[in-house]
């Protein structure tokens, strides 16, 4: 498969007469999509050099910083480029120009160029991230993580208001971070009934008279918060509400798991020989030397999958346990695939690296052209980044040795031994 630009970008995109965003509001928008708090703790996601001030106008999304890469961005003109995986990974004490890597931050900061990078957060984002493009790409649908990750805590939040403002207290709630279900903002769910109370002889009621009893028609608010904004949300409901003394709570909800998590596992809309779904694999993916290696019968009926984009060899025991029939990975060790196996599970599909998330990234371009409109620009690298370059005595036959090896493979016999 040919790496293409996406929707045919032009030579220089920077040309293109574009109002632009600036670069920190193109980077909340990454985040609010790839949200930080996913990746690992080794990680080192975010923006890694560039102005937030500084406008964007067009973004160039690659799997891996390399120099051809940043060449790329420059001859393009673009003003930020997206990385899956990051360029200073390992801790820094510097970035001299005489070092491969603060050679490349030298270039991109006297290009104007912004360097962002989502790694194992966008491996774990629900929807749209690098598993879900990779099985959306092999036409594997259906999905869930193969191993997930607990959905953040929240609390329900009961609030009763008078009538009058119950849409300004849920605007400042919103604000404060309530009411998110999924894509979905401002959620809601409202009735109205009658609050009765007496306010004492030390209150200052906004409503009714000390000392009788008061009937007030209210709205009773129901709204999803996240546990760590609740600080946030009761100081946005204490300053708006009228009443000296609102009736709310907080009612913790259950622990529940999320769509996001590492890998997928879905089906495919008809069942298919291995043979014949490696080759939709290798159909699919960019080529590399490497191809794409297999372990399994090739009659196989291949109807549930498994996924993982990059190194998957941490996921192979809740691949057979979600019993898919295949895996498709990258970096797979010869002892992790022999003992793989040599057990009941699914066949392996090994793919390089490279390859196995490249489709991330017209599904992320997409995204956020989406998110930002015309305002930006959205390109896709057309550099392949796999480092091996080509490969000889690869041979496709297994189950016996090949390449002149045969022949030390048999035992001699007595006649051969004598001599």
């Amino acid at each position: 498969m040919a790496l293409p630009m996406h929707e045919d970008v032009p030579a220089r995109v920077r040309e293109l007469p574009l109002p632009g965003l600036a670069l920190g509001e193109v980077v909340a928008a990454l985040e609010a999509r790839y949200d930080p708090a996913l990746a690992e703790d080794w990680d080192a996601v975010g923006l890694v050099c560039g102005d937030p001030e500084e406008p964007v106008r067009s973004v160039l999304f690659a799997v891996d910083p390399t120099a051809a890469v940043v060449d790329e961005a420059i001859a393009l003109g673009v003003d930020l480029l997206v990385t899956h995986h990051p360029l200073l990974l390992t801790p820094v004490h510097g970035v001299p120009a005489s070092d491969p890597k603060g050679r490349l931050v030298h270039r991109l900061i006297r290009a104007g160029i912004g360097l962002f990078v989502a790694h194992t957060n966008a491996d774990r984002a629900p929807d749209h991230g690098v598993n879900d493009a990779l099985a959306a790409a092999l036409g594997v649908g259906d999905v869930h993580p193969l191993e997930s990750v607990a959905a953040p805590e929240t609390d329900t939040l009961v609030v009763f208001v008078p009538v009058g403002v119950s849409d300004q207290l849920v605007d400042a709630l919103s604000a404060a971070g309530a009411g998110v279900i999924g894509d979905y903002t401002r959620c809601v769910w409202q009735t109205t009934g009658t609050g009765t109370f007496i306010p004492g002889d030390e209150t200052h009621p906004a409503i009714g008279r000390r000392g009788q009893v008061e009937r007030v028609p209210e709205i009773r608010l129901e709204m999803v918060v996240p546990r760590a904004c609740r600080a946030e949300v009761l100081r946005a409901l204490l300053e708006l509400h009228p009443y000296e003394d609102p009736g709310y709570a907080f009612f913790e909800n259950s622990a529940t798991a999320s769509r996001a998590g590492l890998g997928r596992v879905g089906e495919l809309t008809r069942p298919v020989t291995l043979r014949e779904f490696a080759e939709r694999v290798a159909a699919t993916l960019p080529g590399t030397p490497c191809g794409v290696r297999v372990a399994g019968d090739p009659d196989r009926v291949v109807r549930t999958v498994a996924v993982c984009g990059g190194s998957g060899a941490s996921m192979l025991a809740a691949a057979a346990s979600a019993e898919a029939d295949v895996f498709v990975t990258s970096d797979l060790k010869h002892h992790a695939a022999s003992e793989a196996t040599e057990h009941p599970g699914p066949a392996l599909c090994d793919v390089a690296h490279f390859a196995s998330e490249w489709p991330w990234l017209p599904v992320a371009a997409d995204l956020l052209h989406r998110d930002l409109g015309a305002r930006v620009q959205v390109a896709v690298s057309a550099r392949p980044t796999d480092p091996w370059s080509w490969q000889v005595g690869a041979d496709q036959v297994g189950g016996q040795l090949v390449g002149g090896y045969g022949d030390h493979a048999r035992l001699r016999s007595a006649e051969e031994q004598a001599d």
